[in-house]
This record gives structure tokens, C-alpha cells and sequence, in this order.
């Protein structure tokens, strides 16, 4: 049973935070959109759907475009990073789903901008380099990559299910469930 308990936090945690990350990676567009005198018209955050913000007026596109991945990847580190050491199991799921943060808004900034697609477009259309999309997506991904190495060996982690309890597992479960109804809810239809 322990390691259906570990397996099923490994699923839960996993698509939690993609959901998670879509959702902090538009915050930034959305806050930044407002404080810039846009106007927000519509948020996508569908738990079967890829997110984005549509504004307009935007009367500055380059910031609000690059406030979605510059947030969503500080945000999820600065609150990993808060949460103190003796609270083990909330910093490890905060510093893994930093390192998830920073891995997929690199990719998607760098990996776009060979294609111009999504963000990635709008950047370059609205002046950023090409070589500043690569290193930003060079930095957050080896950003990432260092934030997971830092927290030990996977290896070990799926030697040992009893490391995650069946408390732990069904939270994870619960915090999925709640974020599925949610972005379900609020979603335009």
C-alpha cells in the first residue's frame, strides 16, 4: 500500500504543478497588466486547456509579456524559500514545484523564441533579443535543475515509498481535486 501511497502523490504532485504553474505564470501578466493601465478582458485557466491572458488596451505588451515567466518563477522560489526547514514535506513540495516553475517557463521562453510562439513572440516582436529569450531560458531551466539536485536523489525517493505518508498522499490528492473545481469553475466559457 505505501508504495500506491507514493505513486499516487507522484501523479497528484505532478499535475498540481503544471495547473499551479500556469496559474502563477498568468498572475504575473495579470497584475502587471493592471498596473500598467491595461485592461484584463480574460484569463484561461481550464484545467484541460494551455492558460493566457488576453488584455486590451495594453499599452505596454513588453512588460506585461515578460512579467508572466520573470513571476512565475520567482514567486514559486521566494515562497519555497520562506518556508522554514523544520516543515520538511510543505518546503520540499514548495522547492519542487519552484524547480518546475523555473524549468518549464524556461522552456517555454527559450524553446519559443526559436519558433516565435506564445510569449516567446510577443517578446520578440515587442524588441527583446533572441539571445535574451535563450539565456533567460538557459538560466531558469539550469536554475531549476540545481534547485531539484539540491533536493537529493530521485533515486532514493523511489527506493524508500515510506517516505511519503498516506496523510501526505491524499492532501496532495485533495489539493488537486480543489484546484481542478476551481479552474473548472472559473473558467470562461
Amino acid at each position: 500500500m505505501e508504495r500506491v501511497h507514493q505513486l499516487l502523490f507522484i501523479v497528484c504532485l505532478l499535475a498540481l504543478c503544471w495547473l499551479a504553474m500556469m496559474a502563477v505564470h498568468e498572475l504575473g501578466h495579470v497584475v502587471w497588466s493592471l498596473l500598467t493601465g491595461g485592461t484584463v478582458e480574460r484569463v484561461v485557466l481550464h484545467p484541460l486547456a494551455i492558460s493566457r491572458t488576453d488584455v486590451s488596451p495594453n499599452p505596454h505588451p513588453s512588460i506585461v509579456v515578460w512579467l508572466g515567466p520573470l513571476i512565475g518563477c520567482l514567486l514559486p522560489l521566494i515562497v519555497a524559500l520562506s518556508i522554514p526547514s523544520r516543515a520538511a514535506t510543505a518546503r520540499n513540495v514548495a522547492l519542487f514545484f519552484s524547480g518546475f516553475c523555473l524549468i518549464t517557463n524556461g522552456a517555454y521562453i527559450g524553446f519559443g523564441s526559436l519558433e516565435g510562439v506564445g510569449d516567446a513572440g510577443v517578446m520578440l516582436r515587442t524588441g527583446s533579443s533572441i539571445w535574451l529569450l535563450l539565456a533567460f531560458g538557459g538560466a531558469a531551466i539550469g536554475l531549476g535543475l540545481f534547485t531539484w539536485h539540491r533536493m537529493g536523489s530521485p533515486r532514493e525517493f523511489l527506493s524508500d515509498p515510506t517516505i511519503v505518508t498516506k496523510g501526505t498522499a491524499y492532501a496532495m490528492l485533495l489539493a488537486l481535486i480543489v484546484l481542478v473545481v476551481v479552474e473548472w469553475i472559473l473558467s470562461p466559457r
